[in-house]
């Protein structure tokens, strides 16, 4: 983990009169411990275990081809006035325990959300463009590794914020048992990150 963020320590150098005040730090020297600490100790709650495994009792028979038909129905709820999926979810209390987290980062964290054991969101900070991630990286490159999984993904600069963002992807594992239970993805402001680290020193 240490090896990938230290890859955006070198395009936020590369480009840090672009993007900040000053030119960002080397993030291999930052604290990388400490912000894992911070996202685990927010997740491993009672409140995201329960909810996760009680979307993995309910969906748990769930066929691919339901699956997809509910990601569609998502996605058309998106562009539509009437959202009772994307309105069941937003109002869960994982997702409002997640939007409070998110809150609580001032400014950190940009987008939370969990998802059970076939990729399918239980909850989430905001509303996300599908309700399916298991054919995505941050799926297959954790639940499907293993419990003690993390994957990083590349960095995006985002034109509306003027921000770089980067997606913590992570396993899920009921803190009472270990058991892999679904998975996580916490976005983060890179950018916001590499100002605190220079306020720091």
């Amino acid at each position: 983990m240490k090896k990938i963020l230290g890859a955006f320590g070198a395009i936020l150098l590369a480009l840090g009169t672009q993007t900040v005040a000053a030119p960002a730090p080397d993030l291999k020297q930052m604290d990388v411990e400490a912000l894992q600490q911070q996202i685990d100790a927010w997740l491993n709650k009672e409140i995201v275990a329960m909810s996760v495994k009680a979307h993995n009792e309910k969906y748990g028979n769930m066929s691919d081809q339901d699956i997809i038909t509910l990601d569609n129905q998502w996605r058309a709820e998106a562009e539509a006035d009437d959202k009772p999926l994307i309105a069941a979810t937003l109002s869960s209390p994982l997702s409002v325990y997640l939007s409070r987290m998110q809150g609580q980062s001032v400014g950190l964290f940009v987008e939370i959300f969990v998802m059970d054991n076939k990729g399918l969101n239980v909850g989430q900070s905001s509303i996300t463009s599908d309700f399916w991630q298991g054919d995505e990286a941050k799926f297959q490159k954790t639940y499907d590794v293993g419990p003690k999984a993390v994957f990083v993904d590349d960095p995006e600069w985002d034109d509306n914020f003027n921000i770089w963002r980067a997606q913590i992807n992570k396993s899920l594992t009921d803190p009472a048992t270990g058991q892999l239970i679904g998975a996580a993805t916490i976005e983060v402001n890179l950018t916001e990150w590499s100002r605190r680290q220079l306020a720091a020193n």
